[in-house]
């Protein structure tokens, strides 16, 4: 495994632990991750 993806695995690894409430979105491009997006949801009580 390249560097660069361990990088983005353990990046990936880091926000899915982060968020309780959520999302956390790849995008890829030509085979290649060209982003990482993390959409946190609040729940109100």
């Amino acid at each position: 495994m390249a560097d660069r993806e361990k990088e983005y695995l353990e990046q990936v690894d880091r926000l899915v632990r982060e968020v309780k409430y959520g999302t956390v979105t790849i995008v890829i491009q030509d085979g290649k991750v060209i982003q990482i997006d993390k959409t946190e949801k609040i729940r109100l009580k």
